[in-house]
């Protein structure tokens, strides 16, 4: 039984000068633990988790945002969109022993409350994917409202979390449009190389022509640098991204960091794999300025 279905500062840092080097503490390690689950915002948050190019930590991003807002008492669903259905596998659910699926859903052969999994960590829920969900433009097509199925079938199922992420495809097809249609915001993971900043522009451009014809609230939440080493390139890009878009730059920047690897390799998140580790401690410092800009 899923969620749904249950019906259930840092302190300041100073730089310490010692013989002509500026050393910088080491950070506090954030170790949540698993607090109650019960509702925390008035109005749910859709957000979808898009970039056009892959292999940039759309997966990873969802999974272990999803994963520790969770953590924090907050009620989660995460929807698979791609069918590569990494975030599915990457919470533990085997794809192939998968009855029901997001596809069922867009194609009106259930509902989303039929479809819906419980993850093992309480108030995250998941709406799977698998290699079916390929047939989808095919499928689709010729349906007069092909771009609203999944804002559709998740209008009657969202009042019950804080926050619902979409792990969107990479690529610009039926399948990320209808995440962008039910989306309210879009998260942005962004690695640190050459034609990033070029994507994401071409990105928001896209997310412009969705939000005056189809989804008018729709709107950026956010950049969330990923992959991100202490390399000149990565810092000039990372410098360049936040000249260019501000406030809307993630404070938080997920480094590369091999544990993240093993955790996906195991079917966890990184926050149950390795709650020390650099890149949970990032997502943990990432998600809780999302969850700043909502909480009552």
């Amino acid at each position: 039984m899923g969620w749904l279905r249950r019906k259930q500062e840092q302190p300041k840092q100073e730089s310490v000068q010692l013989t002509g080097r500026v050393r910088r503490p080491k950070r506090r390690k954030i170790m949540l633990q698993q607090r109650p689950i019960e509702r925390h915002l008035d109005d749910p948050v859709v957000i979808a988790v898009a970039n056009r190019k892959g292999g940039v930590g759309k997966t990873t991003t969802s999974v272990n945002m999803a994963t520790t807002l969770a953590r924090m008492g907050h009620p989660v669903l995460l929807v698979d969109m791609d069918s590569q259905g990494h975030s599915t596998s990457g919470l533990g659910v085997e794809r192939s022993e998968i009855e029901g699926t997001i596809l069922d859903v867009l194609l009106g052969l259930g509902t989303a409350e039929d479809v819906l999994l419980a993850s093992d960590l309480p108030g995250l829920d998941l709406i799977p994917a698998n290699v079916d969900l390929s047939r989808v433009n095919v499928e689709l097509v010729e349906h007069p409202e092909r771009e609203l199925q999944l804002r559709s079938a998740l209008a009657p199922i969202k009042d019950y979390y804080d926050f619902i992420f979409i792990d969107t495809p990479p690529s610009l097809g039926l399948l990320t449009v209808n995440s962008l249609v039910a989306a309210d915001r879009v998260l942005i993971p962004l690695q640190c190389e050459y034609f990033a900043l070029e994507g994401i522009k071409d990105l928001v451009g896209i997310i412009k022509v969705v939000s005056d014809n189809l989804n008018p609230d729709l709107r950026v939440e956010g950049i969330l640098i990923t992959m991100y080493e202490r390399t000149p390139l990565s810092i000039e890009i990372a410098d360049e991204v936040r000249d260019h878009f501000g406030r809307t730059v993630l404070r938080a920047a997920v480094p590369r960091d091999r544990r993240v690897a093993e955790a996906q390799s195991m079917g966890v998140p990184i926050a149950t794999y390795d709650m020390g580790s650099n890149g949970s401690q990032a997502y943990i410092r990432a998600a809780n300025e999302l969850r700043r800009k909502y909480m009552r």
